[in-house]
């Protein structure tokens, strides 16, 4: 990047040092945000955004972890160019249950989500600009918006309370008055999303940290975390008997470390469920795994929307692995035959075997569906439903082996 561009896009403010960043405020109020982040630079070109993207690394935290500069690129140069058309959009749906990131962000820190969403509009030029956001956080959202005049242009929408709600296609259905559930793209939304102009949409934490990198700039961003995973993330942790709580951690932390830091014994885990619901548990031998892409590769799992949730181990993970399967098969957009077939059917078979059906072919009944319904579906929901179950399968081996001998004592609860 040239030094002109570093001027434009990264004033002399004080950076927050550690790894307090989007959450370095001590209010939620705009005088504050101010005083703490300095005020928010004047809008950089695309080109200049995408190169400070680019070498801050910086990948996408609503779950699937798509650098963030790749979705900027992957808006069509003629549209960029045009600066009249593109459609933002700040996702902040939050279906996953176990989540509660987003939320936090935008009750304490919701000036860099605004901040975010006009750094992107400007470097695009955009048409529209939305966020879009659960009924809990409208009240504290609204109140932000009302504090400043650069925000009025941003329409503020309620996401839908289902699981797949924030399913960028869900998302873009939902502001454009249909129902918010995915649908089968075969263009993708850069290139023709809301009102088929192009759409870019990320997830509010991946905003905020857009309005740091564009205040402090890529290598003040990379400062903290690992190589493979710059930069800070929030967390959601809990465990039984813990409530969940929203953490800042740097990138790559090792997942025993911020368990620890919440207050949960370890040593009383059977495992760790690393994603949320379409995520995969991480056994207890193995808590001392940082949390990132490389390390988690080898268990099938990733960071994905920053959740952690311990399973005590006296709960039986079987009869969990149930219940979570069953809620994430009521939860399909019923409109195609992977969802709306497979899942129950999975789901029933994995409740069989939590309940004492002790068939000997249940498991691989449970990993027969699982094959039929990954890769068939118009989104990820089935994928990653399949990937939950089989994890489940996998790392408590022992306990299917329990419930098929009817040997199982754990609390089934």
């Amino acid at each position: 990047m040239s030094s002109a561009a570093d001027a434009r896009l990264f004033p002399a403010v004080q950076a927050p040092v550690g790894t307090a960043r989007l959450m370095a405020a001590r209010a939620a109020d705009y005088a504050t945000h101010q005083s703490t982040f300095g005020p928010l630079p004047a809008h950089a070109d695309s080109a200049a955004l995408l190169a400070a993207l680019r070498d801050s690394g910086l990948e996408g935290r609503g779950g699937a972890g798509f650098p963030a500069w790749r979705k900027l690129a992957a808006v069509p140069a003629r549209e960029r160019a045009r600066r009249r058309r593109v459609v933002v959009i700040g996702n902040a749906a939050e279906g996953e249950p176990l989540s509660q990131k987003d939320a936090t962000l935008l009750l304490l820190s919701p000036h860099l989500v605004i901040d975010g969403l006009l750094t992107v509009a400007g470097a695009l030029g955009a048409h529209s600009v939305y966020l879009y956001a659960q009924a809990s956080v409208l009240e504290s959202a609204t109140r932000a918006f009302a504090e400043r005049a650069d925000a009025s242009a941003i329409e503020l929408r309620e996401a839908a309370d289902t699981f797949i709600s924030g399913e960028a296609s869900a998302v873009v259905n939902a502001l454009a008055g249909k129902a918010p559930i995915p649908h089968d793209r075969t263009v993708r939304l850069t290139e023709s999303g809301l009102g088929g102009r192009p759409t870019l949409l990320h997830n509010v934490e991946t905003l905020a940290h857009i309005a740091l990198i564009a205040r402090f700039g890529a290598a003040w961003f990379r400062s903290v975390g690992t190589k493979g995973d710059p930069g800070t993330r929030l967390v959601t942790v809990g465990s039984d008997g813990h409530p969940s709580r929203v953490l800042e951690v740097a990138g790559g932390s090792r997942i025993g470390d911020v368990l620890r830091f919440t207050g949960v014994d370890i040593g009383s885990l059977s495992a760790v469920l690393v994603g949320g619901y379409h995520g995969a548990w991480l056994p207890a031998y193995a808590l001392e795994a940082r949390l990132d892409r490389a390390d988690l590769a080898g268990f099938g799992a990733n960071p994905g929307a920053g959740i952690l949730m311990g399973l005590g181990e006296r709960r039986c993970p079987i009869t969990v692995a149930a219940a979570v399967a069953s809620y994430l098969a009521g939860e399909t957009a019923g409109q195609c035959g992977p969802c709306v077939n497979g899942l129950p059917a999975m789901a029933a078979v994995l409740g069989r075997l939590a309940t004492g059906d002790r068939d000997t072919g249940l498991p691989g009944e449970v990993r027969r569906l699982a094959a039929i319904v990954t890769g068939r579906g118009s989104c990820n929901h089935p994928d990653g439903t399949a990937r939950f179950v089989l994890s489940t399968l996998t790392v408590f081996a022992d306990d299917v082996t329990a419930h098929l001998n009817g040997r199982c004592r754990k609390d089934h609860r």
